[in-house]
């Protein structure tokens, strides 16, 4: 039997969502479920490195940031392969 503490948050659909390490993936287990809520102070914003509130929008629009960078500098399978047969000639 393992004890776990973990902060979670339910949505507005009253879904709360579990996630568990990978050593207890593809087995039965009991979960015992204790909900006890946070007083509002005690949730405190998060803040990126460079100082501005971390959001789920700002998140968002981060992915989308470093998804649209790598369609801009990804190399395809050919010029990859002609790179690596370059360098096997020094």
């Amino acid at each position: 039997m393992e004890t776990m503490k973990v902060r979670s948050h339910i949505g507005t659909d009253g879904i709360l969502l579990l996630q568990m390490p990978t050593e207890f993936k593809d087995t039965s287990v009991e979960v015992v479920v204790v909900v006890q809520t946070i007083p509002t102070e005690e949730i405190k914003p998060k803040y990126n490195a460079w100082g501005k509130l971390t959001t789920k929008k700002s998140i968002q629009a981060a992915i989308a940031r470093m998804v649209q960078l790598r369609q801009e500098i990804a190399l395809d399978q050919s010029s990859i392969r002609s790179m690596i047969e370059e360098g096997r000639r020094f």
